[in-house]
């Protein structure tokens, strides 16, 4: 027999009764029954049930040991008597008597439990994060990443994608976050950079003529946490040559749906993902990221308002031509109480609050309903197709003010009145974004997406057109509300690049001086070629409704980017600060 088991804890079955097995794992809970001690011996596979009694000559020794202490059993494999099977357990008809027990490691008192799964503080679990990892359902979450990173691997090799590696050390990119810099020994003063994303990289790859490249990629962005971003994560990085935007949204969305039908549970999963350009996602839902569960789609009502007797609207109406009234619907929300509620609520996110029109026994009620009459009013429940029961609640200003805000408050109506379809994942692609957007701060016209992006009409648009009014071949995939990917049809010619650039304030020295490697690559024939890059994070934690990527990495960094198991990060020692020709200067 081998040393250590002849099964896992999770294999036994009615076939093994009679035989003597050999089981290795941790005591998950010691029961004592009058007599009887019940051992719960686990291991990566499952639980089985272990038993002693007096007669046992390994009883002693059971006596002694303790949770999360280490220990090899052997045993006969006996069935478990009718009122004691355990239907959630794949062993739950058999039980071992114990012959033997040998303990293999001990454990003092745990900082935290692992039996349950209790709330603790989060230092403590990342600090423990080894004993943390042993709670069933987060062990369960990093064996579901694993399966879902295989599943991914297997999908886009079958659809003809080869995997290449990408440099962990590169170059600082003035783009994007920040970076997280390494100090080169052989290069005083100089620094590496660790990957935002392999993106010049993989852009490389095609123009070298790797025609569809794929990576399971680390990427680092020294930026603050969040619950859903980390300043380590992983993604499924994938270029294309020869490609318009539909095909990779062909190729990618049959491996998105596919992982979702296959790791989902039984939930449902949108069949073909919906093209929503930016501006309208911005109007209907005040997100480019929508939750597509909720059913709420906003409209502009302002032609109702204009000249009307609600002076509150009607005269910002008149006095600016880009103010606009966004009618938020609430159905079921039809009572005084609710709208109250929300207007409240939208007090407290420093709004002026939520004028709002509630319908009932065929005609509209509150202070707004009253100010502009009942023709006003039954327009407007016709345009949104509104009934008894129902409500409306209404928001002024210029869009670009205040779309976030009329999109939390269509979060919080879609939630609070249970108006969502939980058991779903609704997906979608956000496509045509702007190119460029306005600094206020600054003064100046800036990339608003990907600078490496294709402009829509190209170079005739960028030469002719207002740049805030080019859209670009860019794309996002979304799904409940969260951004999985962003991606992009690339420029591939030099001179659409240099123009494009210049747009944004770079003029050729500053070009080559921060993208030289790229801007040289595109002068010797560079395909077509466009990717995406879905968050894997992001997609575990979906799978399995988790709603913070601590949950679904199993080392991670708490909000303030420390490894609290590790201790990093931690000084430099004089002598490596030496070697590295660095001179700390730290800020007080």
């Amino acid at each position: 027999m081998h040393r250590y088991r002849s099964h896992t804890c999770a294999a036994l079955t009615a076939a093994d009764v009679g035989n003597t097995v050999r089981l290795s794992g941790w005591v998950h809970r010691v029961r004592d029954h009058g007599g009887l001690l019940f051992v719960d011996l686990r291991d990566h596979y499952g639980i089985t049930q272990c038993v002693a009694d007096p007669d046992s000559p390994a009883f002693k020794a059971v006596e002694s040991i303790r949770a999360e202490w280490v220990v090899r059993i052997d045993g006969e494999v006996k069935l478990r008597t009718p009122g004691t099977i355990n239907p959630n357990l794949p062993t739950g008809t058999v039980e071992v008597f114990i012959r033997e027990i040998e303990v293999l490691g001990t454990s003092p008192e745990l900082p935290m439990p692992v039996f349950g799964e209790q709330e603790y503080p989060e230092d403590i679990r990342l600090k423990y994060r080894f004993l943390d990892l042993r709670r069933e359902r987060l062990h369960r979450n990093i064996v579901t990443r694993s399966k879902v990173i295989s599943s991914i691997r297997h999908r886009m090799t079958d659809l003809g994608f080869m995997e290449y590696q990408t440099p962990m050390l590169t170059a600082s990119s003035p783009e994007g976050a920040r970076d997280f810099l390494v100090p080169s020994r052989l290069h005083p003063g100089k620094f590496y950079a660790l990957p935002q994303s392999p993106q010049l990289f993989k852009q490389l790859l095609m123009i070298a003529g790797f025609d569809r490249y794929f990576q399971i990629a680390t990427c680092f962005r020294d930026e603050d946490g969040r619950a859903d971003r980390a300043s380590e994560f992983t993604q499924l990085d994938v270029e294309m040559s020869f490609v318009e935007q539909e095909d990779v949204f062909q190729a990618l969305e049959p491996v998105l749906r596919g992982l979702f039908e296959e790791f989902g549970n039984g939930w449902r999963v949108t069949p073909k993902f919906p093209r929503i350009p930016y501006a309208d996602a911005i109007r209907k839902y005040g997100s480019d990221k929508p939750d597509l569960r909720n059913p709420i789609e906003m409209q502009a009502v302002t032609e109702h308002f204009a000249g009307s007797g609600f002076g509150v609207f009607a005269n910002q109406i008149a006095n600016d031509a880009k103010v606009e009234v966004w009618a938020i619907p609430a159905p079921t929300g039809g009572s005084r109480a609710f709208c109250d509620r929300m207007n409240a609520w939208a007090q407290g996110e420093g709004q002026p609050g939520l004028g709002y029109i509630f319908f009932k026994e065929g005609a509209g009620s509150g202070p707004v309903a009253k100010n502009i009459g009942p023709d006003r009013t039954d327009a407007i429940r016709t345009q949104l197709g509104l009934k008894d029961g129902d409500a409306v609640f209404f928001v002024l200003g210029r869009p670009e003010k205040f779309y976030k805000f009329a999109g939390e408050a269509r979060t919080r109506i879609g939630r609070d009145l249970n108006l969502l379809d939980l058991e779903q994942f609704a997906f979608c692609w956000i496509v045509d974004f702007p190119m460029y957007e306005w600094l206020e701060d600054e003064k100046k016209v800036d990339f608003s997406h990907n600078p490496f992006s294709m402009p829509q009409g190209g170079l005739e648009a960028l030469e002719t057109q207002d740049p805030l009014t080019i859209k670009a071949y860019q794309y996002d995939s979304v799904c409940n509300g969260y951004e999985l990917s962003s991606g992009a049809i690339r420029n591939h010619r030099p001179d659409i690049m240099k123009k494009a650039f210049e747009i944004a304030g770079y003029d050729e020295t500053r070009l080559l001086e921060q993208f030289g490697g790229m801007y040289r690559a595109l002068q010797f024939g560079a395909p077509p070629h466009g990717g995406i890059a879905p968050g894997v994070d992001r997609i575990v934690m979906l799978l399995t409704h988790e709603t913070n990527l601590r949950e679904v990495t199993a080392f991670p960094m708490n909000q303030q980017a420390e490894d609290l198991l590790m201790g990093a990060p931690s000084p430099a020692s004089p002598r490596q600060l030496r070697e590295l020709s660095l001179k700390l200067n730290v800020r007080e």
